[in-house]
């Protein structure tokens, strides 16, 4: 039984190969913008859910929500952008969001208030979320 020779593939052209850090560049500026985004619409997402109830008591979605979506988020960053330190875009984004909306308006209205279960802790475990992301991909080996 002979062996078939295997073709080579054909080198990039030059014009190409001149393109390709540009254009991982770019893909890598449009993943951490869309971590960024993606963070934005979780958390309206969740703050959404954060008064949700059953039977007129609170059920606490919104944690759940928090956690699986900044988990995602975390692992699309480092995917996306390539960089351990990207956890840090959605992350920060998510958390400025949750202050600000805590935070009230002059007329006093608030979206995440301090006697709601729910929304106390969404905060924590969705901050917790990122925070073992972060540290999971610093302990990471490298590959």
């Amino acid at each position: 039984m002979s062996a078939s020779p295997q073709l080579e593939p054909d080198p990039p052209s030059g014009r190409w190969s001149a393109l390709e850090p540009a254009l991982d560049m770019a893909l890598r500026v449009i993943g951490g913008a869309l971590a960024v985004a993606g963070a934005i619409l979780t958390a309206i997402l969740e703050l959404v859910f954060v008064t949700a109830r059953v039977g007129g008591y609170l059920i606490g979605v919104s944690v759940v929500i928090a956690v699986v979506a900044n988990v995602g988020l975390s692992w699309f960053a480092h995917r996306a952008v390539g960089s351990k330190a990207a956890v840090a875009l959605p992350a920060l984004t998510w958390f400025a969001l949750m202050v600000v909306v805590a935070g009230g308006t002059s007329e006093g209205d608030i979206l995440l208030a301090g006697n709601n279960w729910v929304g106390l802790a969404m905060i924590v475990a969705g901050a917790m979320a990122f925070a073992v992301m972060a540290f999971r991909l610093i302990l990471a080996p490298r590959r």
